[in-house]
């Protein structure tokens, strides 16, 4: 967990003021032989898997059938982590531009839910769709085409949306929505982002930038803002029940997976979608220029891997802005979050400590400038509102001395990925030797090859450094060997991509940093694929069993000794009672 220097960490008895410590030669202080070091934190193991890559009878991997049948895989396998990339409407395609986006890093709201992930056979068992309005089954196997399932499936998510508007007040599920819809955390983005989708989809104004919409509507006038909110009951109590059904489905199956020991870790880009309500509602919170586009975006500097660095085009936060109001926004952002999710991973954490600032009109990122962040000052700014958050610090790329200090001052844990260990010595902080304990270790991320696609590419000088290293070989695999040098890892948690547990290659990629079409498809199988999984589900428990990943308490934990030695004893007792003569022999 990430907590403040000074607060929330255990300590040893401190001794009075008034009394001196014992001195050399002098008897040691009173409790001495309780003063232990602290214990080390538990050891866990997980995957990464995104609920679009669910089986499902629909095209996309949903909340139905297949994710609690993953969940129950996981239990199997001794995972006590389920790692999701963000759960936010995914950026769409903008005609003439990007023709195939999708990403759930651009999304279209930080704090609403994607409503493509709705299992619409759940919707039939609340009563809110018929068998005979779902779709045929279609693409029950395949990798997800997202306009395919926006232009099918949506449609009937919406009437779904409209029956639970429709249903009387006394009903429990109408009832359920009426009262999430006015909880103040809900309120608080809810509104402003139905009225956002509202305007979007309206027809002169589809595809459009909102800093392209009529001025009284780019600017947030009053009087046009309460014209549209007029004008837009029906649509805006749409989107809410539908953001409803999202979050009634979503936390079900969160329930169930923490009722199995398993703790879903989440994503928060730190940054957000320029065209979102989060930048049209908080305009003031941003760096934008007259017209209210931005003036500066994120991106990543030149390194290695790219000659122009990354131009990501995300707006950027107007940081004293943010501290005027106490961080008021990113409180919000992350109760919503750690709702959603038992623990999260703040991507580009490094931006916390100084962030990378590209003019608008660049169109690479190498003219870019280093710019301070916040700093300890927004984790303080930030403690009252969600305490101590259980973050995980995704602290890759360019780390300086500032992002290491400003992580281990909070205490979240960072980083490390088998992948990049190979190429810079025997310094690498991703080589196992110099992993640390707070620290989730991965063979590779979404971002990244798969390992199998990753160790195919590499020259025999490479393969025989991981030979020698850590044993990896073709005959055991590189996805296998990269799970078992995870889970001998000292991080205190490992977790592997789903296409690693199944050995899958490059054909099974997630994302290709940079590219923008043609990611976020894969699926790992159709419906019933976990019922064949199996032996993969076996050899992850042993490997868990094998180095102290599996859990000692809860509904994972392995039966206890301490009743089966008892009986033993008993047994024991009862021979010699028999011996003696004893009443038991009768």
């Amino acid at each position: 967990r990430a907590s403040i220097p000074g607060k929330g960490r255990a300590s040893r008895p401190v001794r009075a003021a008034a009394m001196a410590a014992p001195q050399v030669g002098e008897p040691v202080e009173e409790g001495y032989t309780a003063m232990f070091p602290a214990e080390r934190a538990p050891r866990r193991a997980g995957v990464i898997m995104h609920p679009t890559s669910l089986p499902g009878l629909y095209g996309i991997g949903d909340m139905g059938a297949e994710a609690y049948a993953f969940v129950d895989w996981l239990f199997d396998a001794k995972m006590q982590i389920w790692q999701v990339l963000p759960l936010v409407p995914p950026g769409r395609p903008i005609p003439g531009v990007r023709e195939d986006y999708w990403s759930p890093y651009s999304g279209q709201n930080a704090q609403a839910g994607n409503t493509l992930i709705i299992s619409l056979s759940e919707l039939v068992k609340a009563g809110l769709l018929k068998n005979k309005e779902l779709p045929h089954p279609y693409n029950t196997r395949g990798d997800v085409d997202f306009a395919k399932v926006a232009k099918i499936n949506e449609p009937c998510v919406a009437k779904a949306a409209q029956n639970l508007v429709a249903r009387a007040d006394e009903d429990p599920l109408k009832a359920a929505f009426v009262a999430w819809r006015v909880r103040p955390e809900i309120l608080s983005w809810l509104d402003e982002a139905a009225l956002f989708d509202a305007i979007s989809n309206e027809p002169e104004l589809l595809g459009r930038d909102w800093w392209d919409w009529p001025e009284e509507l780019r600017r947030r006038e009053p009087a046009a803002l309460a014209s549209k909110r007029a004008t837009s009951t029906a649509a805006m109590d749409q989107f809410a029940a539908t953001q409803f059904l999202f979050d009634h489905q979503w936390l079900a199956l969160k329930a169930y997976a923490n009722a199995k020991g398993i703790a879903l870790v989440g994503d928060m880009p730190i940054y957000v979608g320029g065209q979102s309500a989060d930048v049209w509602a908080n305009q003031n919170l941003f760096l934008l220029d007259g017209e209210c586009k931005p003036s500066a975006v994120a991106g990543v500097p030149p390194d290695a891997f790219s000659e122009d660095g990354q131009l990501w085009g995300n707006p950027l936060y107007d940081w004293p802005a943010h501290e005027g109001e106490g961080y008021r926004w990113w409180a919000g952002r992350l109760g919503r979050a750690l709702e959603l999710h038992d623990e999260v991973r703040i991507d580009h954490f490094r931006a916390f400590a100084a962030y990378w600032a590209v003019p608008a009109t660049a169109k690479t990122a190498k003219s870019g400038t280093w710019m301070v962040g916040p700093g300890l000052g927004f984790f303080k700014g930030i403690e009252k509102a969600v305490g101590g958050a259980p973050i995980v610090a995704e602290d890759l790329g360019v780390i300086t001395k500032d992002v290491v200090e400003l992580r281990e001052a909070i205490g979240a844990p960072g980083m490390v990925v088998l992948q990049f260990a190979w190429g810079g010595g025997g310094r690498s902080p991703h080589l196992s030797h110099n992993h640390y304990e707070n620290s989730f270790c991965y063979p590779g991320t979404h971002d990244n090859e798969t390992s199998q696609g990753w160790y195919d590419a590499q020259d025999d000088a490479t393969k025989l450094r991981m030979a020698t290293y850590a044993n990896i070989t073709d005959a055991e695999g590189a996805a296998w060997g990269f799970i078992r040098l995870g889970m001998a890892s000292v991080s205190k948690a490992t977790v592997f991509t789903m296409q690693d547990v199944l050995s899958l290659g490059n054909e099974a990629r997630m994302n290709t940093p940079g590219v923008a079409d043609g990611n976020w498809a894969w699926r790992v199988g159709a419906p019933g694929v976990f019922a064949t999984a199996g032996a993969e589900a076996k050899k992850l428990a042993k490997l868990a069993a094998a180095f102290d990943r599996v859990a000692e308490t809860g509904p994972q934990a392995p039966p206890t000794l301490e009743l089966e030695t008892e009986t033993e004893l008993g047994k024991g007792n009862e021979k010699e009672t028999a011996a003696a003569g004893g009443e038991s022999s009768k």
